[in-house]
C-alpha cells in the first residue's frame, strides 16, 4: 500500500532533492512537507504544510504519516550562536521524533554527520551524537541514522569555508583510507538515494549508514 512522507528541513541540500525523488517513487502515494515559509511549488502528490516548529500543538497535527525524514541541518556560523545551533540541530529533530513516535509512526531517518559523538569534545559532533542518543531512547521500531561528511552540491547561498574545505579533501581524496574513509565527502543527491532505499527496505531496529554503506544504498536507487 502506498505510503505517506514526512519530509522536515525539505529545503536543504539534500532535503530538496528527496522530495523529487519521494514524488516520482510509486512507494509513496502523498509527500508531505513541514515548513517555516511557502517554498515550493505545488505538484502531484505534494502537501505542503506551514508549521511553527516551537508550537507542539500544530505540530503534533502536521507529523501524520508513515515514515519521518529529518533534514533538518544549519552550521554554527550560519545559526550565530552555539544555542541557536542547538536549537535547530537539537531541539527541532528530538521534538519532531518524540511527538511522531506518540501518533505511533513506525519508522524514523536522521541525517546526522560523520563521528557524531555525545561525549565528543566538539561541540558540533557531540551535538550530533546528543540528538541520536535521544531519538534512539524513543525506541522507533526502524529507526536509520546517515552520518555523511561534508555533502557535495549546488547550494543556493555559497559558503566560501566550505567550499574551501571540499577543495582541500578532494585534493587529498586519496588519503580517506582506513579509519578515516567515512569523511570522505558524498554527493547530497547520493545522501537522498540512500534514504529513500532504506524507507522502502526498512528493516527493524537501529541502522547507521557511514559513507561506504551510503554509496551501496543510493546505488539501488539509480
Amino acid at each position: 500500500m502506498p505510503q505517506t512522507a514526512v519530509v522536515i528541513g525539505a529545503t536543504g541540500l539534500t532535503g530538496t532533492t528527496l522530495v523529487t525523488l519521494l514524488l516520482h517513487d510509486p512507494h509513496f502515494s502523498k509527500v508531505r512537507v513541514l515548513l517555516r515559509t511557502p517554498s515550493f511549488k505545488q505538484r502531484p502528490g505534494l502537501e505542503t504544510v506551514l508549521v511553527d516548529f516551537n508550537d507542539e500543538e500544530s505540530l503534533s497535527e502536521a507529523l501524520q504519516g508513515d515514515v519521518i525524514f529529518c533534514c533538518v541541518g544549519t552550521t554554527i556560523r550560519k545559526a550565530g550562536t552555539k544555542e541557536r545551533f542547538r536549537e535547530v540541530d537539537f531541539e527541532i529533530p528530538v521534538r519532531c521524533a518524540t511527538l511522531a513516535r506518540r501518533h505511533g509512526i513506525r519508522q524514523f531517518q536522521l541525517i546526522s554527520a560523520s563521528g557524531a559523538n555525545p561525549r565528543s569534545r566538539n561541540f558540533y559532533q557531540r551535538t550530533k551524537g546528543e540528538v541520536e542518543q535521544a531519538i534512539e531512547r524513543l525506541g522507533f521500531p526502524s529507526l536509520h541514522i546517515f552520518r555523511p561528511s561534508i555533502l557535495l552540491g549546488a547550494r543556493k547561498v555559497f559558503r566560501f569555508k566550505e567550499w574551501l574545505i571540499k577543495v582541500v579533501v578532494m585534493v587529498f581524496y586519496f588519503l580517506w583510507q582506513g579509519r578515516w574513509r567515512k569523511y570522505r565527502p558524498v554527493k547530497a543527491a547520493n545522501v537522498a538515494r540512500a534514504m529513500l532505499s532504506a524507507s522502502k527496505k526498512a528493516p527493524d531496529g537501529t541502522h547507521i549508514y557511514e559513507y561506504d554503506a551510503i554509496k551501496e544504498l543510493a546505488s539501488r536507487e539509480r
